[in-house]
């Protein structure tokens, strides 16, 4: 096995500099680096992780826990994370947890037991207890998509209910008073706020809220569809329709055309997200914005200011949402 003093000799560095240019420390001359790297290509060296986190007690590792990999919500929170990971040389472990309690915390402790340096968490089963005993622990976590008071420098999360609130209020700014929701999944934190968001919106303006202009669907494309059949069939009058997400949201003008109605000239739609084919749709969707991948990044240079630097870092812990307008809207007549 090719060692690092062989790599030292035939660069003609010191063991040191070696370490550093495997380390990927700023510190060593790029003529120097390359010198290196073109010798330990010429040996086949292969750096040997699991003993240098041995010795570091550091294995360079982040775990995610997510619910699920589909969708363009999870894909974007991920990107803005693994971006931000990887330019420190940090490596990124994903597993899912598909909102299941058992599963979400079979899911962590597997993390923990490959000796991950932190934990960034969207979880949506365990309890509050779980992640406030976990975040007492020695591994640094963030929790993203979930705000707990009692940890709550530990949290990312977006105001939902606002922004279901604001959704909802620009339909009634246009002018319209029958105004049904498809619902993500209620008994997830976001789906449950976002509702809550949408009865303040219509309490504010005096609306009754009618339990049956309601149909709870799961965050998914499909779901959406299916809201939408289920508000047909109960034969729910409505001029617009706020939806808990975007896919939802482009699942809902699928029935509405399939029932034969225009959107927005029958029918306004509005989403919640921002994702990026939400300005792709046909007319462009009209939301609010959930800056996903700005969320995941701020949780990735959170975590490894908590694991990595000297953990006296501050960040925003509830971003607040921001209506985008765009076509799927329109004033009612």
């Amino acid at each position: 096995m090719v060692t690092i003093k062989q790599v030292s000799e035939l660069a003609g560095v010191s063991s040191a500099t070696v370490s550093r240019v495997i380390n990927n420390t700023d510190t060593v001359k790029e003529k120097t680096r390359q010198q290196v790297l073109d010798a330990m290509e010429k040996l086949g060296y292969r750096h040997n992780v699991i003993a240098a986190s041995l010795a570091s007690n550091k294995t360079h590792t982040v775990g995610y826990v997510v619910p699920e990999l589909h969708g363009s919500f999870f894909g974007a929170m991920m990107a803005g994370s693994e971006k931000v990971l990887r330019q420190a040389n940090k490596h990124m472990f994903v597993v899912t947890g598909h909102s299941d309690e058992a599963l979400e915390k079979k899911e962590i402790e597997a993390l923990l037991s490959r000796r991950c340096d932190a934990l960034i968490l969207h979880v949506e089963a365990v309890s509050d207890e779980y992640l406030i005993d976990l975040a007492s622990q020695d591994v640094p976590i963030v929790v993203v998509n979930r705000y707990i008071e009692a940890i709550g420098e530990k949290c990312i999360s977006l105001d939902n209910v606002l922004g279901a609130y604001l959704a909802t209020k620009h339909l009634i700014d246009l002018g319209h008073t029958q105004i049904a929701y498809a619902a993500g999944a209620l008994f997830k934190a976001d789906g449950f706020n976002r509702l809550l968001g949408h009865k303040k919106a219509l309490e504010e303006a005096n609306f009754h809220f009618e339990e049956e202009s309601v149909a709870e669907g799961n965050f998914q494309a499909f779901s959406g569809e299916k809201c939408v059949d289920e508000l047909f069939s109960r034969n729910v009058n409505f001029s617009a329709i706020a939806c808990a997400n975007d896919e939802m949201a482009s699942g809902a003008i699928n029935s509405l055309r399939k029932h034969g109605k225009r959107v927005p000239e029958d029918i306004s739609v509005i989403g919640f997200d921002n994702v990026d084919f939400a300005s792709y749709l046909t007319p462009k969707l009209t939301t609010v914005n959930y800056p996903v991948r700005e969320i995941g990044a701020m949780a990735s240079r959170w975590i490894l200011n908590q694991a990595y630097g000297d953990r006296k870092m501050t960040m925003e812990h509830i971003l607040s949402p921001k209506l985008i307008i765009r076509g799927t809207t329109r004033k009612f007549e």
